[in-house]
């Protein structure tokens, strides 16, 4: 198919070959200007393809930090578009479906994307990773394994889930039951977050995969920089506590032992990113009443000590009206820039919004408009970038290979049936790509934009 990151690739090099890029708010320099008549970036590295500009050599494959309110590679800035692909693991557990992970990151890198989140838990279902509390499948973990090695193969980091608010896949639901199971009689799924023995469980499966040995490349995951951050709960809420004080708690717990076991490792909580009573000023940003109640609080969770980054998830015909309606586009823009400016006045730390798209099951739903929100999704995030702001990236649910429409919940996107899809995608990786491989930090995007505004133009989305 054709993509226009090719053009934008011509563009890129013609442009750094005829402007001199120059920072001026700290005195650093982009890039020098005999660097740039050679096309090279400020690493000496030849900027000419596609997987050079990612800037992810295999000597050059450290750990993602955090630096104020950007996520840092060897001291350069690192965004983020990315996508979520939650099954890898039980695919991997089959070797008559392993082959779809490989396809998955394959195609991927294909269009620059860097960033994969996915499940690193599954409990008591098939080809559940965990039978009962600390009982592992050694195979489903051998497949887990896998799933990390392939993404560094592709050049693909991993941000792993350490568990679920929902059923599927077991979910803070499996561990009441097994609490109950232990003579617990527990009556909530919400104990999952004040029970003690049910912290002990959710610790010790932290634990478990932190210190876990990858059988196939030997390395400690709490070692390995394929993976980019540790999420403690996918969409966690606590409504038997609207005050937010028992998942506040639990947050706090959970991140502090977390950062003990592994200090090097980004750790995020996994929210949507409603407000809560802590800043009821801002609760207007919410999509609905009911968002304040659901037991979370986007600014109060994200200042417990060990989390490093905010989430915030983009799903506005579940939480507005499942009727698409270009009402819809206007609350994502707003909804982003809520929370990017929140990042960055209250946090001072990088945001991701870690789940977007539209699902083709929603009524009105057309790939067109599928289009438009993704591309507003990908120009707000570069109208932060572009500035130096907190918008770090996002990741679009989801991401699938050809063959695996059983998996479909509506989201999936498939290159080979979407090219338009697909150049959007691909354009968003080219920008970033850019700015990744051309700023270092004490550039913070203060420089002279003009170069960096004709590319982010050069195509209309």
């Amino acid at each position: 198919m054709e993509i226009f990151g090719v053009r934008i690739i011509s563009l890129v090099l013609f442009l750094m070959l005829t402007k001199n890029l120059s920072c001026n708010a700290f005195g650093g320099s982009m890039m020098d200007e005999e660097s740039l008549k050679e096309g090279q970036n400020d690493t000496g590295n030849s900027v000419s393809n596609y997987g050079e500009m990612r800037g992810v050599e295999d000597d050059d494959w450290q750990m993602v930090q955090k630096k104020g309110n950007q996520f840092v590679v060897n001291d350069k800035p690192f965004y983020v578009n990315g996508f979520n692909t939650y099954w890898l693991m039980v695919f991997a557990a089959d070797e008559s479906t392993r082959g779809k992970v490989t396809e998955v990151f394959k195609q991927a890198s294909s269009v620059g994307m860097t960033v994969c989140r996915t499940w690193a838990f599954n409990y008591d279902q098939w080809r559940a990773l965990q039978k009962s509390p600390s009982v592992y499948d050694e195979e489903v973990f051998k497949a887990l394994d896998f799933v990390v090695s392939e993404a560094k193969k592709y050049k693909i980091r991993l941000i792993l889930s350490l568990s679920n608010n929902w059923e599927v896949y077991g979910g803070k639901a499996q561990y009441v039951k097994w609490g109950n199971a232990a003579g617990l009689n527990l009556t909530s799924d919400d104990d999952f977050f004040s029970h003690p023995t049910l912290r002990s469980y959710y610790k010790a499966h932290v634990k478990t995969v932190l210190k876990r040995v990858n059988t196939f490349t030997n390395i400690t995951y709490k070692e390995d920089p394929t993976i980019f951050a540790w999420e403690l709960m996918n969409e966690p809420r606590c409504t038997s506590d609207p005050t937010g004080d028992k998942l506040q708690d639990w947050i706090e717990e959970m991140a502090f032992q977390l950062k003990k076991i592994d200090p090097k490792h980004l750790v995020e909580v996994g929210l949507e990113g409603f407000y809560g009573p802590s800043t009821p000023q801002r609760t207007q940003f919410n999509p609905n009443t009911y968002a304040t109640q659901v037991g979370t609080d986007f600014i109060r969770n994200h200042l417990a000590l060990g989390v490093d980054f905010a989430s915030v998830h983009i799903y506005p015909e579940y939480w507005i009206s499942q009727q698409i309606a270009d009402s819809h586009l206007s609350f994502v823009k707003s909804w982003m820039e809520a929370h990017i400016d929140d990042a960055e006045k209250h946090l001072g730390m990088p945001v991701v919004f870690a789940e977007f798209g539209v699902s083709s099951k929603d009524p009105g739903y057309n790939s067109s408009y599928r289009d438009t929100l993704i591309s507003s999704v990908y120009n707000t995030i570069l109208n932060s970038t572009k500035k130096g702001g907190s918008g770090a990236g996002s990741l679009l649910w989801q991401f699938f290979p050809d063959g695996t429409d059983n998996m479909d919940d509506g989201y999936a996107i498939v290159l080979s049936k979407s090219p338009s899809t697909a150049n959007i995608i691909q354009l968003q990786s080219t920008r970033l790509a850019m700015f990744n491989s051309m700023c270092n930090t004490k550039c913070n995007w203060g420089c002279k934009k003009n170069l960096l505004n004709n590319i982010l133009n050069y195509v209309d989305l």
